[in-house]
């Protein structure tokens, strides 16, 4: 992957899903295991932040576009509809 913020909330998902099924296989030399591990770490990561930013899209919206109590308010409006 060559910038993980490019990545999609989905993309991120797939390329875990291939991460786990590569590891569960249990024949990857240790340094590419730790490689791949290393990679999956930072996607989940992504995926968490991704996941939080629309939570609190969510709750902004559904809040009739108030501030919400612990003062999370998103970047912008929603994008992409």
């Amino acid at each position: 992957m060559n910038n993980i913020n490019d990545v999609t909330f989905e993309e991120a998902m797939a390329r875990l899903e291939e991460i786990v099924k590569y590891l569960e296989s249990g024949n990857a030399p240790l340094d590419k295991s730790l490689e791949v591990f290393e990679e999956g770490v930072a996607l989940v990561k992504l995926c968490n932040s991704k996941l939080d930013n629309a939570e609190q899209k969510v709750r902004f919206l559904t809040s009739g576009g108030e501030e919400i109590s612990d003062g999370a308010v998103p970047e912008s409006g929603v994008q992409g509809i």
